[in-house]
């Protein structure tokens, strides 16, 4: 009887170990999903013409995409230049440089090819990848670029609320963890490229300061505080747990401080709570993809797996629930290129994981 239960419980391992196995998409399905989007999002929304992308399909706002949509394409083709090895990243790039301005207080990227508003979070996403494209290649142009970033994005920090940057220069009525988050990766990634401990200050004062005004006492964040009265807006984005879950990691990696690693762990534990809900993450697709990037930097760290499934559960659940037939994502009826390329990043980012190793 011992013998029929060892070799029942062992048959029952294998199925086990067999359904966890097929769940898990290759990395040679990931590379078709990317050839798709990629794909789609030239013949929809590129216009080779003027160099520039659209917002959305169908009725759009304006004639061409606000930065924000580029902000998350920069990043998703660093990604697929990880995978392929091309220059995907040129035209984006390219297009970002029709958005500069050399406007006072300091050169940086304005929200429309027009003159337009600047947000600090805007320019951080651009320099975050900028400097993963510049430790992967090593071209000066990417360093060169997230540095002036940086010099303007100093301009945004004043001691009112106690700290922290604002979200838009043009409006200085919030400060949001969405543009004190990524700060502190730009800052990282600028100590991690050149060891000048500015760098790392800085990262320290805002890193500080988010904990002490935005971070919910579950480790969930919080969207922002307005300066005027000091309300805090207590909505919770994943984009915003994600940069800082990304953030204890870098510093738990600079300063080997094992509070850093303790504190992401809690971050991630709680995301995963509060965000995963009947089977799905919220709709937005690159919030979550910020989300990725956390857990990713985490999983280099710690290597535990089981913390990525529902991340890749969801990304999997996207492409065979909310693809038209198109083959463009989003429950938008006018798909968006913000979506396309945050589900792109997410694919791209799968797929180096190659979990699978396939």
């Amino acid at each position: 009887m011992q013998h029929i239960t060892r070799v029942f419980t062992g048959f029952l391992l294998l199925i086990s170990c067999w359904i966890n196995s097929s769940a898990q998409i290759s990395k040679f399905k990931y590379l078709q999903r990317i050839k798709i989007i990629e794909s789609n999002i030239d013949r929809y929304f590129y216009l080779k013409d003027k160099g520039l992308y659209l917002e959305n399909i169908g009725k759009t706002e304006k004639p061409y995409s606000y930065l924000w949509p580029l902000c998350a394409l920069i990043q998703a083709k660093n990604e697929t230049e990880v995978l392929k090895n091309d220059q995907g990243m040129q035209p984006v790039m390219k297009a970002i440089d029709q958005y500069y301005t050399k406007e006072s207080p300091a050169p940086a990227y304005q929200s429309y090819v027009e003159k337009s508003s600047q947000f600090y979070d805007d320019n951080q996403w651009i320099a975050i990848a900028y400097l993963n494209a510049y430790s992967r290649t090593k071209n000066k142009i990417y360093f060169d670029r997230a540095k002036e970033i940086y010099t303007w994005l100093l301009t945004g920090y004043d001691n009112k609320t106690g700290g922290g940057l604002y979200w838009k220069e043009d409006e200085k009525t919030s400060k949001n963890t969405c543009s004190n988050g990524p700060n502190i990766l730009v800052s990282l990634e600028l100590y991690q490229a050149t060891k000048e401990k500015k760098y790392l200050d800085t990262a320290l004062l805002v890193y500080n300061w988010t904990n002490k005004t935005l971070r919910g006492p579950d480790g969930i964040y919080y969207d922002a505080i307005r300066v005027a009265s000091l309300k805090i807006d207590s909505a919770a984005y994943t984009y915003n747990t994600g940069t800082m879950l990304e953030s204890n990691v870098l510093l738990y990696k600079i300063t080997k401080d094992d509070k850093y690693l303790k504190e992401a762990k809690l971050i991630a534990a709680a995301a995963e709570k509060r965000f995963y809900k009947n089977g799905k993450l919220p709709d937005h697709y690159w919030f979550n993809a910020v989300l990725l990037r956390g857990y990713l930097a985490l999983y280099a760290v710690e290597k535990n797996a089981s913390r990525l499934a529902f991340l890749i559960k969801d990304a999997d659940r996207i492409w065979n629930t909310e693809r038209d037939e198109r083959n463009l994502l989003g429950k938008e009826s006018d798909k968006t290129l913000l979506q396309q390329a945050g589900i792109l990043e997410i694919y791209a980012r799968l797929a180096t994981l190659n979990l699978t190793k396939s």
